[in-house]
């Protein structure tokens, strides 16, 4: 699937909106008939587009009240130290999520733990004592405006169109 046409990317965001909803659901939002909407999602799936269907928790009512921003500092940046040290960090379940980023640091954490003494506990016993690591910055939220939104698709549907150009503000 090379490819996005306006089936493919209703299908999409009607997904992230609701991963639950049954083909002929589906099928009727964006306008197919069930089979041909079951074929697209299965083309979808296999073309590595959707990656997989999961409950998104509310990690409050779960117990996980505190949510740190953690900015890991490496000893030394080789391909193999930080290998090691993304293997290690991908074994720990507190961390959610993870990304190489640029400027300083090496990654950035997205951390829960049910209260500061657990996440303190987490730091200095977890984080601190993963190889190769020479320091951590950690700033807490405070609270979300917003997380865990679908993707913005709206590019991909603009590609496809010819550019337009803008109207002059006023004629002489």
């Amino acid at each position: 699937m090379e490819t996005l046409d306006k089936f493919d990317l209703a299908i999409l965001q009607e997904l992230q909106r609701d991963g639950r909803l049954t083909n002929a659901e589906l099928a009727s939002r964006v306008g197919l008939s069930a089979a041909p909407c079951w074929r697209r999602v299965r083309a979808l799936e296999e073309g590595g587009f959707i990656l997989g269907y999961r409950a998104e928790l509310d990690r409050r009512k779960v117990g996980l009240g505190v949510l740190a921003f953690v900015r890991v500092d490496a000893d030394r940046n080789t391909g193999d130290a930080t290998r090691v040290l993304e293997d290690a960090i991908s074994k720990l379940p507190e961390v959610i999520s993870c990304h190489y980023i640029s400027g300083s640091g090496t990654f950035e954490l997205q951390v829960v733990a049910p209260d500061l003494d657990r996440f303190s506990r987490f730091a200095l016993n977890s984080l601190l004592n993963l190889p190769h690591v020479k320091d951590v910055h950690t700033s807490f939220s405070l609270g979300e405006v917003k997380a865990a939104a679908p993707l913005p698709l709206g590019h991909l549907r603009d590609a496809g169109e010819p550019a337009q150009a803008p109207r002059a503000a006023g004629r002489r």
